[in-house]
């Protein structure tokens, strides 16, 4: 089953544009990889789950006018979200060159106005106010949660892409309000500020 397929069975539905613009995307990391290492993710299957992964929130999120995704690597959940929702301005924060540059080039070559590439450490950004933050794979809850205040005001989401330790992490802090959506391969911990 493709990309395409899995969200249809989930309700998600997404212009042909987006999965011709994945589609390249896809193209453009695989060469890059070989020569850069962008991700260790290299095959076809693997790569497919991240960008289904970064997709399903689009099921259960309200629209955004911006989002900022702190550590974006590869583009993963970031970049992917800027393709499918090209009316909301997307942040990549990304302080390692190798990967700032690519996700630079795939703006570029996918003609992505909204798209912003920050090619530093989150901590080293301007405070401003964020609707929805993202994170994938880069750090536990509590200093994702630290990292993000900065951007955070009343209503802005932060939306951090876990695996089974999320449980572990959220826990501990009965203050938080938050919901986790679970899917097969991944939790989606959704925090409310």
């Amino acid at each position: 089953m493709n990309i395409k397929e899995e969200l249809l069975k989930d309700k998600i539905v997404l212009p042909d544009s987006v999965f011709e613009n994945i589609k390249r995307y896809k193209e453009h990391l695989s060469k890059w990889n070989k020569i850069h290492n962008l991700t260790g993710a290299k095959s076809n299957e693997v790569i497919d789950g991240f960008i289904y992964d970064a997709l399903y929130p689009i099921s259960f999120l309200a629209p955004k006018k911006s989002i900022m995704d702190i550590g974006t690597g590869a583009g993963f959940p970031g970049m992917i979200l800027a393709i499918a929702l090209r009316d909301t301005q997307v942040t990549l924060v990304e302080p390692l060159k190798k990967r700032a540059s690519f996700l630079q080039f795939i703006k570029a070559d996918l003609k992505l106005d909204n798209v912003t590439v920050e090619a530093k450490k989150v901590q080293e950004l301007s405070p401003r106010i964020i609707d929805l933050i993202t994170s994938r794979a880069v750090t536990e809850t509590k200093m994702l949660m630290e990292l993000s205040r900065p951007f955070a005001a009343k209503g802005t989401q932060l939306l951090f892409y876990k695996g089974e330790k999320v449980f572990d992490e959220v826990e501990m802090d009965k203050t938080l309000d938050y919901k986790i959506i679970q899917t097969k391969k991944r939790h989606y911990l959704l925090i409310e500020t």
